[in-house]
């Protein structure tokens, strides 16, 4: 079966996919005699995941084509459904009216509402005394410091006498609404945790009901899967978990599956109409690598040795000196070491440069990313070129082929600025977040239809991936990029040029390699 992190959509795949499009779309399909309901559309228009699983009879396997199917699923709910027919259900419903899930959930929602009323009404601090005029810090009359011009010694002691009063009688109103803020405060903080005691036992009860099968028939909850942690949430209700469920209920031997996105583009993400993705590393990476036990999985060239000596003899040198040496690094080799145990830059320069107390690596470029690289021989030559790098004085040119020529009406060249975080239930992806993403900037410009040069004006993890992706930048992916687009050969990117100031001698140096695609 094929790796659902890391795939081409298999031919069958594409015929299934197909069929449910064409129903999707609202014409006749051999998916279903069902006509799309027109909330149903409505909703999905907005937005969602789809995918389909070809499957074959688990008992007598596959006899001339004639046992192969597909299932259909989508991640989620649909307009508050999980049950829409033509579709495999959720692995638990827990969406059922007057349920259990559903009771407590709007328990919770009561106490939403509380915690907000009582926070825009908890009782104010007390007003000053004496209409706003300063509390004396001694109110004792025992001097007649402060007798106002022509106030007889009566009249200063008869004022003295009621300011210190409305000094009394303020100081009673803040202490007593001190206390009834301090109860109200008090009651608050019990509702809060009353709330987050009731979540916590809610989501472990909904967790625990998500029992996931694999191929070998055995079966563990989501908090077992995750060695006792609480998932994220929503996790169990992608459609990839939903379609192996499904496939191993009734007896069906998975052999491909592909998802794709329908609808418009979540704000932050970049998703296109009808393009196919890999399933998510936060939610499904350990659902699926727990489902998928059983079976045999194509193996993800991305974790593979295999290419490691190819990708290091392809690693060139530029120029060297005492002080740094200028790479190119070809696409498909890390720049320092990543999760799996895979070669790296930093790792070949270390071989190279055994003596050596600098930590190397300068700057970075994705594993698909290739080109130039500076490499620091000395800590001297490291922390001038880091230096020269924060205050942005190191340019770099790249040079980037996208999935399909820009419309005439873009711009030649011009500004992106789309501040970027990271997705924090789908990493290494990142995404755009105008309310908490840090500022990214890229200057691009067209040097052919579908070729542009992108100067980076910061230095943000996928920046230029994102920027020419997401429909709020050029609404376009570089070719090859697996997270962003579509699969190729390769991500066509490439860190072409590159100019610095010598950290010794002061000279600027430019360096330059064509791009190889």
């Amino acid at each position: 079966m094929n790796n659902p992190f890391y795939y081409t959509p298999s031919p069958e795949c594409l015929v299934a996919a197909g069929q449910l499009m064409t129903w999707l779309e609202g014409k006749p399909s051999p998916f279903s005699h069902h006509h799309v309901n027109e909330h149903f559309r409505q909703e999905i228009a907005k937005g969602k995941m789809f995918g389909v699983l070809v499957v074959e009879n688990g008992k007598t396997g596959f006899v001339k084509g004639e046992q192969i199917k597909y299932l259909a699923g989508y991640s989620g709910q649909i307009y508050g459904r999980a049950d829409w027919p033509d579709f495999v259900p959720a692995v638990f419903d827990y969406l059922q009216p007057n349920g259990y899930f559903k009771r407590h959930e709007a328990e919770i929602t009561q106490l939403n509402h509380e915690i907000a009323a009582l926070s825009s009404t908890l009782v104010p601090e007390a007003a000053a005394p004496s209409q706003g005029q300063p509390v004396p810090e001694d109110p004792r009359p025992t001097t007649t410091k402060g007798k106002r011009q022509g106030e007889s010694d009566e009249a200063y002691i008869r004022r003295r006498q009621f300011e210190n009063a409305e000094l009394h009688r303020w100081k009673v109103r803040q202490r007593q609404a001190e206390e009834a803020r301090k109860a109200e405060t008090d009651h608050l903080n019990s509702l809060k945790t009353l709330r987050r005691q009731k979540s916590d036992i809610l989501q472990r009860w909904l967790f625990q009901r998500f029992r996931m099968l694999n191929a070998k028939g055995e079966h563990r909850n989501l908090i077992e899967i995750r060695g006792g942690e609480i998932p994220p949430a929503g996790s169990g209700e992608c459609c990839e978990p939903k379609l192996l469920q499904y496939a191993y209920q009734h007896e069906l031997r998975p052999r491909s599956m592909a998802m794709f996105w329908w609808g418009e583009s979540p704000k932050g993400e970049v998703r296109h109409h009808l393009q196919f993705y890999p399933a998510c590393n936060g939610k499904c990476k350990p659902i699926l690598g727990w489902m998928l036990q059983g079976i045999e999985i194509d193996t993800n060239p991305l974790e593979s040795h295999e290419e490691d000596d190819r990708l290091a003899t392809q690693l060139k040198t530029l120029y060297e000196d005492n002080d740094l040496c200028v790479i190119e690094k070809p696409s498909g080799l890390l720049s320092v070491p990543g999760r799996s145990s895979r070669i790296s830059v930093l790792a070949l320069m270390q071989q190279r440069y055994p003596d050596s107390a600098s930590p190397l690596i300068v700057h970075r470029l994705d594993m698909a990313t290739s080109g130039l690289m500076v490499i620091a021989k000395t800590l001297t030559a490291y922390h001038d070129l880091q230096q020269q790098f924060a205050r942005h004085e190191i340019s770099k040119r790249y040079v980037a082929v996208l999935s399909r020529p820009l419309p005439a009406e873009t711009p030649a060249e011009g500004i992106i600025s789309l501040p970027l975080r990271p997705d924090l239930d789908d990493r290494p992806r990142q995404m755009v977040d105008f309310d908490h993403g840090r500022e990214a900037i890229t200057y691009y410009k067209k040097v052919a239809d579908d070729r542009l040069w992108l100067w980076p004006r910061t230095g943000r993890t996928h920046q230029l991936r994102l920027h020419c992706a997401h429909g709020l930048g050029l609404d376009d992916p570089i070719k090859g990029d697996l997270l962003y687009g579509t699969p190729a050969d390769r991500l066509c990117l490439h860190a072409e040029s590159i100019t610095f100031r010598h950290p010794v001698t002061g000279r600027t140096m430019t360096f330059t390699a064509k791009a190889k695609f």
